[in-house]
């Protein structure tokens, strides 16, 4: 009788737990068709997008982050092909985000804070127009914003020379092989997360950490 009691019980725990699984499941998936009805885009090139995606992943209010190609003339490229130089791409991030968490404005000011925006073409080691900073605005506002931005940004000398980055209208975003998405979650270890992405990251934790992921 004991025994039946125990299992009974048993079942009854598994039973409780596999509901509130499912009640946490269904108010996530809940929230998150909510959420997808408010989005808006932001597409960013700023050097290796290992780096870029790394870092606004981090943020409140990104609901997504891909790694991909924008800006040039090539339909579907490889990585290769873009790595090359001859389909005029830019390496890039595709941001999903909540307007109603983190504005455009914000985002802007992180990616001006966390790359080079005066090296034409440059981004530390990396070289070609591949690594090149540029804003693909979706709208005029994204337009304005990043215009207004860079302008003040000059204005007040924040960095020893000129900004350099391309503003061009959005036209295609191709996503980047399946081993480039959540590169740094899943090659923590590698050599140029270590040397590259950790140094960034601790960086930008330290400077934007009202504003990160709990």
């Amino acid at each position: 009788m004991m025994r039946k009691l125990k299992i009974f019980i048993c079942f009854f725990l598994i039973a409780l737990g596999y509901s509130k699984i499912q009640s946490q499941e269904l108010a996530k998936n809940t929230t998150e068709k909510m959420n997808s009805k408010n989005l808006n885009f932001a597409t960013f090139g700023g050097g290796c997008f290992w780096c870029t995606e790394a870092v606004f992943e981090q943020l409140e209010g990104v609901l997504k982050v891909e790694s991909g190609y924008s800006g040039g003339h090539v339909k579907n490229p490889a990585y290769r092909e873009v790595t090359s130089g001859s389909t005029g791409h830019a390496e890039v991030i595709h941001i999903s985000y909540n307007p109603s968490v983190i504005s455009y404005e914000e985002l802007l000011d992180v990616f001006f804070n966390t790359h080079n925006p005066t090296t034409l073409n440059q981004q530390g080691a990396d070289r070609g127009t591949q690594y090149r900073s540029a804003v693909f605005y979706h709208d005029t506002a994204q337009q304005l914003a990043a215009n207004k931005m860079i302008e003040a940004l000059n204005v007040a000398n924040v960095f020893e020379n000129k900004i350099v980055t391309e503003v061009t209208e959005f036209d295609a975003f191709y996503v980047a092989e399946d081993y480039h998405q959540d590169y740094y979650v899943n090659n923590k270890t590698q050599g140029y997360c270590q040397v590259v992405i950790n140094p960034k990251l601790t960086k930008f934790q330290k400077q934007y950490k009202d504003k990160l992921k709990k």
